[in-house]
């Protein structure tokens, strides 16, 4: 796996990172901070911008983000030295493949003081937000064949939130701004607010139908947002439709990483084996007691085979 890919699977498991101030996975939360953002008019670019950012540190540093760090009694400097440390640990993996992310790095002493209420967040955006963190991924489904059912599933807010930071990540290699990317991202599922998802198998087996409906339910979900917000959308979703158009090159790269990224985490999980977190992990960590733990795994049959 190349290192640009890496840092995308790994910037993918905030999807499975979770923390006790507030419910859902941190993409979860972060997909309902960023509607939050955009409804209360935020320019796309700033919104952008500091997720993205939050997000790469998050790969290092999970739920510890500023807010954290200051309610521990660090001040500015030394949580702003605790953020750029975790955002070059992140960048160490697969910064040179990304380009210039030096517009990234600049608005962490932004994210120092940023809030996380996820509960205020949950209540300042449209239901369609909510529904799409309560609505579960598909997952590769087909007509011809019984569904595979993985667990846990993503919901669209995971999915959304992940490929606009991918999107973010990606759009200047494309002269698309970082700000219409990210957004494009976290739209492109405005249907299954209300539109359960069967994936490819519904596609087909809906039919003709398939795109009356997309329409339909992208409108109703368009219709909860302020008119100039839905403007600005409605010009940028169509270009997601084809590769022909920069911000579609972006989108479509985004959306099929984190598709298949998905089901590469879904395999790995499957095979991981308790002799892996054995042997290769150090499960039972070096220390002053690591012997006598052994031991005790070998007493119960649960040692190292």
């Amino acid at each position: 796996m190349g290192a640009g890919t890496t840092l995308l699977r790994q910037l993918g498991d905030l999807k499975r990172l979770r923390d006790a101030r507030g419910p859902g996975s941190l993409a979860d939360r972060a997909f309902v901070r960023g509607w939050r953002r955009l409804v209360q008019g935020e320019e796309f670019e700033r919104i952008a911008l500091e997720e993205t950012a939050r997000a790469l540190v998050a790969t290092r540093l999970a739920g510890v983000d500023g807010s954290v760090l200051r309610r521990a009694g660090l001040d500015r400097a030394e949580s702003l030295e605790v953020l750029e440390r975790a955002f070059d640990a992140a960048l160490a993996v697969g910064g040179p493949e990304l380009g210039d992310t030096g517009d990234l790095r600049a608005v962490l002493p932004q994210l120092v003081d940023a809030e996380d209420d996820a509960a205020a967040d949950r209540d300042r955006v449209p239901p369609f937000v909510l529904a799409l963190v309560d609505q579960p991924r598909a997952g590769a489904t087909h007509p011809s064949t019984p569904r595979i059912i993985v667990e846990p599933p993503e919901s669209h807010g995971d999915h959304c939130f992940v490929t606009a930071v991918y999107s973010a990540l990606l759009a200047p290699r494309h002269g698309v701004s970082r700000g219409d990317a990210f957004v494009v991202a976290m739209a492109h599922h405005l249907p299954n607010g209300d539109l359960p998802d069967a994936g490819y198998a519904g596609e087909v087996l809906l039919g003709e139908h398939y795109l009356r409906i997309l329409d339909a339910l992208e409108r109703r979900s368009l219709e909860q947002l302020p008119e100039e917000l839905a403007g600005r959308l409605r010009t940028l979703l169509p270009q997601r439709e084809t590769a022909e158009t920069p911000v579609g090159r972006v989108f479509n790269a985004a959306d099929v990483l984190d598709r298949v990224l998905q089901v590469h985490h879904h395999a790995r999980a499957a095979a991981f084996t308790a002799s892996q977190a054995l042997e290769d992990l150090d499960i039972v960590h070096p220390g002053t007691v690591q012997t006598y733990q052994l031991g005790v795994l070998a007493d119960a049959g649960l040692g190292i085979r």
